[in-house]
């Protein structure tokens, strides 16, 4: 069986063919869907070279294990699979130069397991997931390329990235390499062999500050998650204790440098502006009441010996991000199929939101801009209320979103970080963001969510 797509690009075919030989170009083209976990990835295209990574397949993970051949910068490269759910796969990724464009031909040719049984009722599926997929990774191919190309005339960065494993951190770190960037990472255990890592300890403010030393950007997303288990005492002590600790000691670390960064980017949050009603909020507003906003203003804060030492420190407050993998969507994703996806409460509460892609463009954004500084709101322009939001959720899973969620349920089920993260109001504008120059991706929630979910209209 043969299944063959084409993605056409502005791109040159060598700045096209050199985001494909970045390590971090698998995971970008990974649907963002798709619950893969990379196990390992060579740095190179070439013949012999392998990726491998597990999926779900039902109730058990299968492995696939790819394997590069026919390497010919920059005309193509080749794979097959040498293990994994097909009987066989051979992927020819062919980069045609048209009139100084890039026409990227991929060819696949596969069969499917069980025979004759496997061809009558596998056949369609595969060939509808892998039109889903391929339009995913055409939609991520063409806005990455030209994100680099807007600074293409700048020097690549040696960037050091704490929080790289998380939701953020994964899609950031694999975007900043198929750039060219050199990117090292902060581990909180032994550091791998010839992986770019460095080990530190922040809940015992341990960390070796040589090895620090030549950065040009540091990149702070780290802390105990918020909306994964109900907010006890002990938790919310953990929440703050996290941010705040890790955000110290990289701050003081940093200032202490001879050879100090040009850049300290620390993630926070818009729970900094708390429950806010109709109210519209910028960066230039207040800041609001309760365990939230004075988590944010700690962790914000604990970012001060950076910037007293003349590094340019930039503050995130990023909304919700609309990824399938992982989040508030992920949450949202099962109620929402069963037909159960309707508005929380009354559902008149401000849903300030911002998609996948957008957060890690805007970051990159923001590092790369000398003039960008201080607090910048991480949303859409277009916030909506949680019940227009149920409601494209809907119309994309093709799903009723009309029933209502309690606000006592949500209570029950989850204690009060169900409700502080569901049903308190927050709708806030990316001023500072928008003044800079940055370009959204996506400002419509129903255009972000068919991306997110590869449920694109026909």
């Amino acid at each position: 069986m043969k299944f063959e797509y084409e993605t056409h690009t502005d791109s040159p075919r060598g700045d096209v063919f050199d985001w494909f030989e970045h390590k971090g170009s698998f995971r970008r083209l990974m649907p963002p869907w798709e619950v893969a976990e990379e196990v390992r990835a060579d740095d190179t295209l070439e013949d012999g070279a392998q990726r491998v990574f597990r999926f779900p397949m039902g109730p058990i993970k299968m492995t696939w294990v790819a394997e590069h051949l026919g390497y010919e910068p920059p005309n193509k490269f080749e794979d097959v699979m040498r293990k994994g759910p097909f009987k066989s796969w051979h992927h020819v990724h062919r980069f045609i130069e048209k009139d100084g464009a890039t026409i990227v031909h991929d060819e696949v040719d596969y069969r499917l397991p069980m025979g004759i049984l496997g061809r009558i009722f596998g056949s369609r599926n595969v060939r509808n997931r892998l039109n889903r997929m391929f339009r995913a990774r055409e939609l991520r191919l063409i806005r990455d390329l030209q994100r680099h190309s807007d600074f293409r005339e700048m020097p690549r960065k040696r960037i050091l990235l704490a929080g790289a494993s998380g939701l953020i951190g994964r899609q950031l770190s694999a975007f900043l390499d198929t750039g060219g960037h050199e990117i090292w990472r902060l581990v909180r255990r032994s550091p791998q062999d010839n992986a770019n890592e460095i080990e530190w300890n922040p809940s015992k403010g341990e960390i070796d500050s040589k090895s620090l030393e030549g950065f040009d950007v540091v990149i702070h997303l780290g802390g105990a998650g918020i909306g994964d288990r109900r907010w006890t005492k002990k938790r919310k002590a953990l929440i703050k204790q996290s941010r705040v600790e890790s955000t110290g000691l990289l701050a003081e670390t940093l200032a202490s440098l001879t050879n100090k960064p040009d850049v300290f980017l620390v993630a926070s949050a818009i729970g900094w502006y708390g429950d806010r009603g109709d109210e519209t909020l910028t960066e230039s507003s207040h800041v609001g009441e309760g365990f939230l906003p004075d988590t944010c203003v700690s962790w914000e804060s604990s970012a001060e010996p950076a910037r007293a030492a003349g590094i340019r420190t930039i503050h995130t407050r990023t909304g919700v991000v609309l990824d399938a993998c992982g989040g508030a969507l992920e949450k949202m994703l099962l109620p929402a199929k069963m037909g159960a996806g309707g508005p929380i409460g009354f559902g008149r509460q401000w849903f300030s939101w911002i998609s996948m892609d957008d957060e890690v463009y805007a970051i990159h954004h923001l590092i790369m801009s000398p003039d960008s500084e201080g607090v910048y709101n991480l949303t859409s322009p277009e916030p909506l209320q949680q019940k227009f939001f149920a409601k494209a959720l809907g119309r994309v899973l093709r799903r009723p979103a009309f029933i209502p969620t309690p606000p006592l349920a949500i209570w029950f089920l989850y204690g009060r970080m169900g409700v502080a993260l569901t049903t308190e109001s927050q709708r806030v504008m990316p001023e500072r963001l928008l003044n800079s120059g940055y370009r959204f991706e996506h400002t419509n929630a129903e255009d972000a969510l068919r991306d997110a979910l590869g449920k694109w209209k026909s």
